[in-house]
Formats: C-alpha cells, sequence, structure tokens
C-alpha cells in the first residue's frame, strides 16, 4: 500500500516537473487541494466551485481582503419601494467588458436572474424566489422588485453573477459550459478535469487597480497533500493551498516562501436524519448524545494541529455572534446515560459517511476522529469514505434515486467571510420543500425552526436581524437541531516571496488571483 503510493508520488511529481521545463516567467502554476465541479455559476453546488468560477466570473459586490463590503460590478445600489414590498436599486459599471469583447449591460444581468430562479439549472433558485420582477431601466440601469423582504439578499452579495446573455445564445448550453466567459480578471483558455484549469490574463478587465500583473495562470489539482507540497518544494509549483496542518510550521520556515494563514469561510457540522420518525436520530437525547460524545477540543488541538476555531452556531465576528451560548461539554458518561434514556442501552449501528477529499485540511481525519469518539459511547460507525462530487450528491435533498442520507454525515456550510448565517440555514436547518430550496441539504424538520428562518429571511434591518439570529441559534443549541457544529477552519496559503499576492476572501475562500504579480 505504502510502496503503490510512492509511486504515485513520484510519478506525479516526474510530470510536474516535465511542466515546469516548459514554463516561462509569465506563468504562475497554483496547486488546489480540491476542484470545482462546475464552470457554469448558475449550476455550482458549493463553496469549492468558486475557486474556479470566481476568477472568471464576477458579482455586483464582494469583500475586500479587509473583509468590508465594496460595490463591484455595481457603481452604487440603494434600497428603496416600501417595507413589504421593497425595491433595490442598482447602477452598474460603464466599461465593462466580457471576456469576448461585449459589453455588459443590465440585460445580462437580467439573463441571469432568469438562469438562477430556474430550478432546471440552478440549485440555489430560492435565493431570487422573492423577487417577482426584473425591471431594465437603461443598459447600466435595473431595478429588482421584491413581493416580499428579502434580508438574504443583501447579505449574499446581491446574488446576481455577470453572465453573458449573448454568448450563451450564440454558444449554447454545452458550448458555454465547455468555453465560459465572464468579466473577471482571468479568461478561459482550457480544462482538463481532474488534472489543471489554464487561464489568461484579461487585457481588457475593467478594474486597472485591482488586477492581476501575470500573463498566464495554471490551477493545477493535487489532492494529494504528500505529493502538492513535495511539488511545492521541489519548485514544480509556485503557490499551494491548504498547506498540510503538520506541515504548517516547516512551510513558514523556508526560505524564500511567504504564507497567509485565516479562517475558512466554511462552518463544519455533524449531521444525522433528525426528520426521519424510525431513525434513532429522530430523539433529541440521542442528538444530545452525540453532542456530548465528542471531544471537539482535544481533536482541534491533536488532529487538526491546532488549526480550528470552536464554534457554537454562529462563529466569532459573524452576525449575530453570542459569546453567551457555549458548546456542549465533553462527557462520555453523560452521553452513554442519555443513550440509555433514549432506548439505546447497548447503542447501535448506523452508516457514518466521511470527506475524504481535502476541501478543508484534515477533514478525512476529523472525521475518522469523530466516528472513533462516537463509537466509544456506543454509536458504531459502518464508514464510508467519499470523494467529493459523490459526498456533495449524497448530502443534497431532492434527488431522483438512491442512496438516501440515512446515518452520520460530516457535513459543512460555510457562513461566509466575515459570516451571516442566513441562508446556510435556509438550506441546512429549515424543512426541506420540494423546488422550493429551503432545505436543500436539511436533515431537520421542526415548525418552529422554519418559521424563524423564514422570519429571518424577510428581515432586512441590521439590528433585527442580530436579535433574531440570536435567538435561532439558541433554539437550534438546545435542541440539536441542524446537527452538531464542531469548528471553523484555519487554512494556510504558501508561495514564492519572487511573487507579489494579496489574498481575497470571496468569491474562492482566499483562493481568489485577483491581485498577483512577480517582483521585477
Amino acid at each position: 500500500m505504502f510502496a503503490g503510493r510512492l509511486v504515485a508520488t513520484v510519478l506525479g511529481l516526474l510530470a510536474l516537473n516535465s511542466a515546469v521545463a516548459a514554463q516561462t516567467k509569465d506563468t504562475l502554476v497554483a496547486a488546489l487541494a480540491a476542484e470545482g465541479t462546475v464552470l457554469d455559476p448558475a449550476r455550482y453546488s458549493a463553496g469549492v466551485d468558486q475557486y474556479f468560477i470566481g476568477q472568471m466570473f464576477e458579482q455586483l459586490v464582494r469583500f475586500d481582503p479587509d473583509l468590508k463590503p465594496v460595490n463591484w460590478l455595481a457603481e452604487s445600489w440603494k434600497i428603496e419601494g416600501t417595507s413589504d414590498k421593497p425595491i433595490i436599486d442598482v447602477q452598474i459599471r460603464k466599461g465593462v467588458k466580457f471576456h469576448n469583447g461585449d459589453p455588459l449591460t443590465s440585460a445580462d444581468f437580467e439573463f441571469s436572474y432568469e438562469r438562477l430562479k430556474d430550478p432546471k439549472i440552478s440549485r440555489w433558485t430560492h435565493l431570487q424566489a422573492n423577487v417577482e420582477k426584473f425591471e431594465i431601466i437603461d443598459d447600466h440601469h435595473f431595478k429588482l422588485h421584491f413581493k416580499a423582504p428579502d434580508g438574504d439578499y443583501i447579505v449574499g452579495s446581491l446574488q446576481l453573477w455577470a453572465m453573458p446573455k449573448k454568448y450563451y445564445e450564440k454558444a449554447g448550453e454545452d458550448g458555454f459550459a465547455k468555453a465560459p466567459i465572464g468579466t473577471g480578471p482571468w479568461k478561459f483558455v482550457s480544462r482538463s478535469i481532474k488534472e489543471d484549469l489554464k487561464l489568461e490574463a484579461f487585457e481588457d478587465y475593467w478594474n486597472k487597480d485591482a488586477r492581476p500583473k501575470i500573463k498566464n495562470l495554471v490551477l493545477k489539482i493535487i489532492p494529494e497533500d504528500l505529493t502538492r507540497v513535495a511539488a511545492f518544494k521541489s519548485g514544480a509549483v509556485d503557490w499551494v493551498d491548504a498547506v498540510p496542518l503538520s506541515a504548517v510550521e516547516e512551510i513558514k520556515k523556508m526560505p524564500g516562501v511567504k504564507t497567509f494563514t485565516a479562517m475558512a469561510p466554511n462552518n463544519m457540522y455533524i449531521d444525522f436524519p433528525a426528520y426521519k420518525s424510525d431513525s434513532p436520530f429522530s430523539k433529541l437525547k440521542v442528538r444530545q448524545a452525540v453532542a456530548h460524545a465528542v471531544d471537539v477540543d482535544a481533536i482541534i488541538k491533536n488532529v487538526l494541529f491546532g488549526q480550528g476555531e470552536r464554534y457554537t452556531q454562529v462563529g466569532r465576528g459573524s452576525t449575530g455572534y453570542d459569546p453567551t451560548l457555549k458548546p456542549y461539554a465533553y462527557d462520555m458518561r453523560k452521553a452513554k446515560q442519555l443513550l440509555t434514556e433514549a432506548g439505546y442501552p447497548n447503542g447501535f449501528e448506523t452508516p457514518c459517511y466521511n470527506l475524504i477529499t481535502p476541501r478543508e485540511p484534515n477533514v478525512k481525519e476529523m472525521g475518522e476522529a469523530v466516528f472513533a469518539y462516537l463509537g466509544t459511547v456506543g454509536i458504531r460507525c459502518k464508514v464510508q469514505g467519499l470523494e467529493y462530487s459523490a459526498w456533495i450528491n449524497l448530502g443534497r435533498r431532492g434527488r431522483s434515486g438512491p442512496p438516501e442520507m440515512d446515518g452520520v454525515l460530516m457535513w459543512m456550510w460555510g457562513h461566509g467571510l466575515p459570516g451571516d448565517p442566513a441562508t446556510s440555514w435556509g438550506g441546512m436547518l429549515h424543512s426541506f420543500v420540494q423546488g422550493k430550496g429551503f432545505g436543500s441539504y436539511s436533515y431537520t424538520n421542526d415548525e418552529k425552526a422554519d418559521s424563524m428562518v423564514e422570519e429571518l429571511k424577510g428581515t432586512m434591518d441590521p439590528e433585527k436581524r442580530v436579535g433574531l439570529i440570536q435567538k435561532i441559534a439558541r433554539y437550534k443549541h438546545e435542541n440539536v437541531l441542524g446537527g452538531v457544529p464542531t469548528y471553523r477552519p484555519v487554512v494556510t496559503l504558501a508561495w514564492r516571496d519572487s511573487i507579489d499576492f494579496r489574498a481575497w476572501p470571496s468569491p474562492g475562500s482566499w483562493r481568489a488571483f485577483q491581485e498577483v504579480s512577480f517582483k521585477k
């Protein structure tokens, strides 16, 4: 087994080094641990897709490296209308072009809206559900008319990607998927699945103050930690993400290397089918047993090398953070007692699904540690390891065909940076509603939680949102709904000191090559 991995690693390095020979000083080669599944912003399923999409496509608003919201493709925007039927008035920037030279207009955002609200295309139709009309005023001015208040729309960067209407209609769905164009700083060149994405700097990019100054960018997919680190050490790649936690200190001490360490926008948790009446997890005491059974602090210290932050429903610094809300204490005896009181004195067996693709550092090992802790109190795991695409599809509700998620699932849903849980809770706490977007990855069914999540979605006043988020968090915590929160990952990126790189938090979870250049 070890010999096989070693051979694979050596062969991988040889292939990478052969690629290096063809590099020029105009090309930056970056290694990513996880691969985006699609190149179409209307079809993305999770944050990892933005590793690719975020290089080529842009939104109306984004967060800058200091986690401050900035107008992006929107030159300005404001809320008008009435309290029960608000209108978002948007002025988009003039002079913005798509990669084929076509100008960005309001019609492109209307096209984006139509695609994003179509359940045959998008997994996020609920984000557009309260928009009842898209009104074009002129080529650079449009209004979104809402049938009900929608706070999620505001905190979600106005929820629209710039997609090229004319090009899509000419290229067709397949053509656009294979050769996408956006307004972003990087243009698509080619893609080899499970190998790389090749991009070229967009010379007519609109933002002259925040743009790459390197001609070519190659994003190589290297999920194996050993191979990815070896490629960086050997010079086969210039930049690397998800530095393995055991190697962070070593990489930081390497001469000629710069690093960046920051909170990832993901919130990790343990989920289970609480909505199924025949499942042990439908019982509150079983869910509480899970919460008491796992020593999350010990896992963060020993498995994650301290590179994680414990959180209770809402992370520190996020909207609605409540420092008085404390996590369940690790207590093995109490967990066993709760299982006995729930009718399982001898415990029970259950499937346990683990992500083995390094979407976050040591996520596989984290899951394995959780399953081991559950076993000590009598929740005996039949472990199934899943690659990213199989894992994300298993978690999604409303799929046609088996299997249905029926056990413990190591899961994650980002609250973003700096963080707001509203969209996440709409998808993983609210009950699943076929065709409406609510509960798209939810294994909870609780009418009170549903009502509060819907109220939060309809709340646009910032102060009222804070109080409501804290109320939902406490109810969620006390009833162990939407899973058991574990930690927020800390991620480290590394690159040669011959490169100037500024990390942007979104889109792409610090992987956006918005500002990068070679030093002279």
